[in-house]
């Protein structure tokens, strides 16, 4: 049965089949870190009395300890296309053409715990950046050693002038305080999503609509073990870390983000992570 994990400022909290538990005593680290993660939540499930209500949203906090985040770039076609354009000017549009065909990916440091935003925290957008958009993504939950025992949903906030005005540039465009939003819980499961997974991107504004996509992992070009390997082969995380697979959802390029937008990330047996735009 699906198990989603929940960190919360009352501690960690199980919901499975709309029954919801606390986990006693649990240390986050420490916790994704056990060899017999997905038994050890079903008898916590089995043998915890349920909670009456569920937790309040406003109690629930990123599902992240002392992880690093990283991410994964042009894994879609589409983000291909989109960082091709954006670069063309500069020369940099063949780079993204090469990295989507290359054997090794493109991989990034993104956040560290402090950096990230939780489910209803406002995202940011950079004071010195015109052009700005969320990146949708699956996000891999992985242990020290290198297996994958989870997924959660990301929004990899990246100004995308910055970026295209020249490739050396990527730092700054995707990491910077409130860059960077996970949530709302860990879908633990040592096993592969369906490929027909749906990811789903609305934004509004002023109560309005302004703009919506959707994609699906089977437009993923690269798998999220083939992302892993690479990230650990000179590497070592103690705690884990959590890995962006990158984007095939990318808004128009006359669209930017605006302080105030609302972003909804939602994927299917995840959940839906919200976020204003500050």
């Amino acid at each position: 049965m699906p198990i989603r994990l929940f960190k919360t400022a009352r501690g960690v909290m199980l919901e499975s089949t709309g029954r919801w538990t606390r986990l006693e005593g649990a240390e986050w680290d420490a916790l994704l870190n056990r060899d017999d993660l997905e038994a050890y939540l079903d008898a916590g499930v089995a043998d915890a009395v349920p909670l009456a209500t569920p937790p309040d949203p406003t109690e629930i906090v990123p599902p992240i300890g002392s992880q690093e985040v990283w991410a994964a770039g042009v894994t879609y076609y589409r983000s291909r296309t989109a960082r091709m354009e954006e670069a063309k000017s500069v020369g940099g549009g063949d780079f993204y053409d090469r990295v989507y065909a290359a054997d090794r990916p493109e991989l990034f440091f993104k956040a560290t715990a402090p950096r990230v935003r939780g489910p209803g925290a406002v995202v940011r957008i950079r004071r010195d950046a015109r052009w700005n958009v969320p990146e949708p993504e699956l996000t891999l939950v992985v242990n020290a050693a290198g297996r994958i025992v989870g997924y959660t949903v990301g929004n990899d906030m990246s100004s995308r002038d910055i970026e295209g005005e020249n490739p050396l540039y990527l730092p700054q465009a995707k990491v910077y305080d409130g860059s960077c939003a996970i949530g709302p819980c860990v879908l633990v499961s040592s096993a592969p999503l369906p490929r027909t997974t749906a990811i789903r991107l609305t934004i509004r504004r002023a109560g309005a609509t302004a703009f919506e996509g959707e994609t699906t992992l089977e437009s993923m070009k690269r798998e999220p073990e083939e992302l892993v390997s690479y990230l650990y082969r000179e590497t070592s995380f103690p705690a884990g870390c959590l890995l962006l697979t990158g984007t095939g959802i990318v808004p128009p390029d006359e669209f930017t983000l605006a302080r105030g937008d609302e972003i909804a990330i939602a994927i299917d047996g995840i959940g839906t992570l919200a976020n204003r735009v500050g």
